[in-house]
């Protein structure tokens, strides 16, 4: 069975997310398409926090949110209990987000790189497993928190 993938944007973010769904099915991937289609103004806020939601739910499934810089839709997702957001702009960050903070979101900005960037960024996430070791405890910190 295909990992499934779950993908959100708001209207700044239709064309990079449309590439990367297709990327996605591409190799093979169920993606679940929650975001915006028709470009018209929508709010990250609760794109993110729906996605957030989705992924929190489904335990095995990943996340991918875009708006115009990824800030505001990461930081919507992390409101969600479980959820653990990265914004990346460059693949070590793609790769260590994954690796050290086991990360079930990837948060980017369609204002600030290029489509064929962002696709390698979802790569390198997908692609990356999380190191357990000394992380883990760091991790655990963070999904305990209730403050």
């Amino acid at each position: 069975m295909a990992q499934k993938i779950y993908i959100s944007n708001d209207h700044t973010a239709v064309e990079m997310k449309k590439a990367i769904v297709n990327h996605l099915v591409d190799k093979g991937y169920e993606v679940i398409d929650m975001g915006n289609e028709d470009g018209k103004s929508c709010s990250y806020s609760e794109e993110g926090i729906a996605l957030g939601e989705a992924v929190a739910k489904d335990k095995d499934s990943l996340g991918i949110v875009i708006c115009g810089t990824g800030i505001g839709i990461s930081i919507a997702a992390n409101k969600v209990k479980g959820i653990r957001a990265g914004l990346v702009y460059e693949l070590e960050t793609a790769q260590l987000i994954r690796q050290h903070n086991n990360c079930n979101v990837l948060a980017t900005g369609a204002r600030l790189i290029a489509v064929d960037k962002a696709i390698k960024l979802v790569d390198a996430f997908l692609e990356t497993p999380f190191e357990g070791g000394r992380h883990t405890e760091r991790v655990n910190t963070i999904d305990e928190y209730n403050g």
